[in-house]
């Protein structure tokens, strides 16, 4: 059976790529010996970000960034692009990986229910950890053991940071004498950037699947939900019979969940005859000059998305952002080991303010 993935583990200011290069690698390995034995798109995409969520050093899963109480909520969200089901899970600390819950959200899409209740479509909470439990998904006895000594160690080196700026501005209000106050640094804003994680596909059918995972922002308000959850923003996929296409973002999650980027990504595909175009236009007009957003501070967002031409059975994986960089990776069924790039915003670009498209054709034996 042949097929393809693609997956990221965000898009920010990536110093050392060599520690994403081994677990992207793997997840991609891991996806297409599941495409190899006959597996679906959605089967793939949820191996693949499995893999990232259990390696640690990501921002999904076990290892995800800490909210401002030091609790650890993820996020995650998967979509069929031949159904259209959608299904994401948002605020579970005890969900082993979330993006297993969300695939079982998004397959129960189908299954009608008794008494004509229509499934749900997001689960959040101690509700999602009960329906996670009740399916079957891999639990943990206590929220703690998704908390790893990285996420434990930029915890409490940003939460002192925020606390010195904090209290340096009170006593500066309560003081008649002038009190220095340190800047708000922008080193928070960076290492939250590589955030969400996540995967596309498409199988031998030409189906496709997206999928995301994430942690949220560092130091994120408890209860807060982040695009890799949200509907149209975090992840999209649509199969039709001249294009199947899917993609998955990641960035700043509020601007991406108020312009819907994900899905933008997917519209624009289907009214431009060049991939590269039709991204750079909707990076462009959709987001980094959208009406939407505030023109004033930096915008980042990336995207990996996947076109396949089911006709010619051949496609394109393309990979965009706005951040530094974006630490990317793919594999085809025919290929004996995995493609990893390291894409850098050319130097003549300015990080939040200009976008990089680039990509990556690929064809498969069907």
């Amino acid at each position: 059976m042949a097929g393809f993935v693609a997956v990221h583990t965000g898009a920010g200011n990536c110093i050392d790529e060599t520690k994403y290069q081994r677990v992207i690698k793997e997840a991609c390995i891991r996806a297409t010996d599941i495409l190899r034995n006959g597996g679906s798109a959605v089967d793939a995409c949820e191996a693949a970000i499995i893999r990232l969520e259990n390696c640690g050093y990501t921002n999904a899963g076990y290892g995800s960034n800490l909210c401002m109480d030091g609790s650890v909520q993820c996020d995650a969200a998967i979509m069929n692009g031949s159904t259209l089901n959608f299904g994401a899970c948002t605020n579970v600390s005890k969900v082993k990986n979330p993006i297993q819950l969300a695939r079982q959200i998004c397959e129960a899409q189908s299954n009608p229910q008794l008494l004509e209740r229509i499934p749900p479509m997001v689960l959040a909470g101690t509700g999602a950890e009960r329906y996670a439990d009740e399916v079957g998904c891999s639990m943990v006895a206590d929220s703690s053991l998704m908390i790893s000594s990285k996420a434990k160690f930029q915890f409490n080196h940003y939460k002192s940071k925020y606390d010195l700026v904090v209290g340096s501005r009170n006593n500066k209000a309560a003081s008649e004498e002038p009190v220095p106050v340190p800047e708000a640094s922008n080193e928070v804003e960076l290492a939250a950037s590589l955030d969400t994680v996540g995967a596309v596909c498409v199988d031998g059918a030409g189906n496709t699947a997206a999928g995301c995972s994430s942690g949220g922002i560092l130091l994120k308000v408890p209860g807060r939900v982040g695009q890799a959850a949200t509907y149209g923003a975090g992840c999209w996929a649509t199969d039709t019979d001249d294009l199947a296409i899917a993609t998955c973002t990641t960035g700043n999650g509020e601007y991406l969940m108020k312009t819907l980027l994900a899905r933008e990504i997917c519209n624009g595909a289907f009214t431009s005859d060049c991939a590269v175009t039709s991204l750079h236009k909707t990076f462009t007009q959709k987001f980094l000059d959208s009406p939407l957003l505030p023109q004033q501070q930096d915008l980042y967002a990336g995207a990996l998305t996947l076109l396949y031409y089911p006709k010619q059975s051949s496609g394109e994986v393309m990979w965009s952002h706005t951040t530094q960089s974006f630490c990317v990776g793919y594999m085809a069924t025919t290929q004996k080991v995995p493609k990893f790039v390291h894409s850098p915003l050319p130097t003549y670009s300015v990080p939040g303010r200009s976008c990089v498209v680039n990509g990556h054709n690929f064809h498969l034996r069907i």
